[in-house]
């Protein structure tokens, strides 16, 4: 029984046990698993979807094998790859490649957790046991982050590969040119960014990127402590003002021309599971809309077949579209007229965001103050700020113009070809606003900052004078000043009222400074007895008071003794009982007998 008892007593706790475990079995496995685990996770959700639609349509085209095949193919357009459609009217197949951008967030979000777990060794399933065991918070990932990256990848092609066979087999067919770039550079960067995360985000991954760049740019994008620096700040404002304003200029189209969109809408079909369909799809094409409202500001506006360019300025008369509420919100051909104008002023306020952005970062307000480094915050040049207003600028174009390489595509053939926005037009159109707009107003904001700031350096600076003075002058008050309750306040002015009515009563004074060592106002150094006596004026035992009451008193000896509470209180010279008066309440004693009765005896 004993030998229980030792072994129970020497039972590992369950986390090292799993930690244990997870060190023995391999990280490549355990990568594998997670990448394979985020496919099939993502094929199931657009299965069960498509699934769902086609037991709710009261007129399905195909059995559920041609269901499952179009959710296959819709998992592999999630991921940009291009579909070709083979039912067509003509007999030609017919190419689609505009990708729901709102359908690319999910298998980049499951990448990237499976990423964070493989790279974790499963570690993110125990987040109950932190109060537990605090000290697993700290420990490293237990992956390297190449063989939880690889792992995850391959795990997550193995699933793709079958999938897009799989696909090829029904109407949607994949392009195996796009799906064998698009589909492995997802997995790629999203897992990338996975492992990255569960390392802490570490900034030399990031600055090694940053190589290309020139090296007095690099500091405008990435800062010294791995944040964002002003240029990437800048450009992010810029790039989300962009798309909101693109955004609002959808809306209010769709607005404009409301009986077109709700006409389109209740005409495609009039079973509710297909309007559901039609709604869900108007959803996924949201932020391919907004990319296209913010190419429509910048002026290149977007293509809606070849030849066939919608822009404030002019639009040129479109091809028969089919019926969509997206598509019912395109402006009218023609010319452009001063409502179709009103759509610069996106990309104005963009300019002017991403200027005043960069100006902030140049010119603090709180010039005195310090950085978290302990170096002062220094104001840019003109130069400096001009450089980084024109690298935001830069940035900001780059992501538009992936942006609208991403947003557009073919949706058939010959005249459908073309689709959307052209990249290189959105990114031209976007430096050439941000760089004639941004970089003065960022020069501009930076003066006016910097003139600011010296007008209100003479207030700031005598502030701070008469603070510091102020707490000079109290540090002196409390070293070397005295306050009503010191020996000197109160106490001392008691003191010498003391002392002068004992020079007229003698026998009343002794008993006042014998009171006094008591209550504190008096030398705790010298005993009671002995002042009695050296005084000459003290009592005899018969109680008989002296002849001689006005003769002067002379000092007595001090009697050395350890230092007491008050000697050693330098600084604030503060007796406990300082507040109290100096003469003590007088004694039954104190008044004269009554005539006829002899004086009681006084207490030696």
């Amino acid at each position: 029984m004993a030998v229980v008892t030792e072994m129970t007593a020497r039972r590992r706790s369950p986390a090292p046990l799993l930690t244990r475990m997870r060190d023995r079995s391999p990280g490549l496995v355990g990568g594998l698993t997670e990448g394979a685990f985020a496919a099939g996770l993502g094929l199931a959700s657009f299965a069960v979807l498509v699934m769902l639609l086609w037991i709710s349509s009261p007129y399905p085209d195909s059995g559920p094998g041609g269901a499952m095949h179009v959710a296959a193919a819709l998992w592999l357009l999630a991921h940009g790859a291009e579909l070709v459609r083979t039912d067509t009217l003509s007999g030609v197949p017919a190419p689609l490649g505009v990708p729901p951008l709102l359908l690319l967030a999910l298998p980049v979000w499951l990448l990237y957790r499976a990423a964070r777990d493989a790279t974790d060794g499963g570690g993110g399933d125990e987040d109950d046991d932190v109060e537990e065991h605090p000290e697993a918070l700290a420990d490293p990932p237990l992956v390297s982050p190449r063989v939880a990256w690889t792992g995850v990848v391959l795990g997550y092609l193995a699933v793709a590969t079958p999938a897009a066979l799989y696909a090829a087999g029904g109407v949607l067919r994949p392009s195996w040119v796009w799906t064998g770039l698009s589909v492995p550079l997802v997995a790629v960067v999203a897992a990338g960014a996975g492992v990255w995360s569960a390392y802490g985000r570490p900034d030399r991954p990031l600055r090694r990127l940053l190589g290309l760049l020139p090296k007095g740019a690099r500091p405008l994008v990435l800062g010294p402590d791995g944040r964002p620096a002003v240029a990437a700040r800048a450009a992010a404002s810029g790039a989300v003002v962009l798309l909101g304003g693109g955004a609002l200029l959808v809306v209010a189209s769709m607005v404009g021309h409301g009986a077109a969109t709700q006409a389109s809408f209740f005409g495609l079909t009039e079973a509710w599971s297909g309007r559901f369909a039609v709604l869900l799809l108007c959803a996924a094409l949201v932020p391919n809309a907004a990319v296209w409202g913010a190419a429509y500001a910048l002026g290149p506006g977007f293509a809606l077949g070849a030849g066939h360019t919608v822009g404030p300025l002019a639009s040129a008369p479109a091809p028969l579209l089919p019926p969509f509420p997206l598509l019912a919100a395109v402006p009218e051909a023609g010319k452009g007229t001063p409502v179709h104008w009103a759509a610069g002023a996106v990309p104005v306020v963009a300019a002017l965001v991403v200027g005043w952005t960069v100006a902030q970062g140049a010119a603090p307000a709180e010039r005195g103050g310090t950085k978290p480094g302990g170096e002062r915050a220094a104001v840019w040049s003109a130069g400096r700020t001009a450089r980084a207003a024109a690298l935001a600028s830069l940035l900001c174009a780059a992501v538009l113009a992936g942006l609208a390489a991403l947003s557009g595509g073919p949706i058939g053939s010959a005249v459908l070809s073309r689709f959307g926005p052209v990249w290189w037009q959105v990114a031209a159109a976007t430096l050439a606003w941000l760089g004639l707009l941004a970089i003065p107003t960022a020069v501009g904001v930076r003066a006016w900052r910097c003139r600011s700031s010296r007008a209100e350096e003479p207030k700031i600076e005598k502030e701070r004078d008469e603070a510091a003075e102020g707490a000079r002058g109290w540090r002196r008050l409390r070293r070397h000043g005295r306050g009503w309750f010191t020996r000197t306040g109160v106490a001392g002015v008691a003191g010498v009222a003391g002392a002068a009515e004992g020079a007229r009563d003698a026998g009343r004074a002794g008993r006042d400074e014998a009171g006094g060592d008591v209550w504190g106002f008096g030398d705790p150094g010298v005993a009671q007895g002995t002042e009695d006596r050296g005084r000459p004026d003290a009592s005899p035992a018969g109680g008989t008071p002296s002849p001689h009451p006005s003769d002067p008193i002379p000092q007595a000896p001090r009697v050395p003794q350890g230092p007491g509470p008050r000697e050693n209180d330098h600084e604030t010279d503060f007796g406990l009982y300082d507040f109290l008066t100096s003469d003590p309440v007088p004694g039954p004693y104190d008044a004269p007998a009554p005539p006829g009765r002899p004086c009681p005896p006084e207490t030696p």
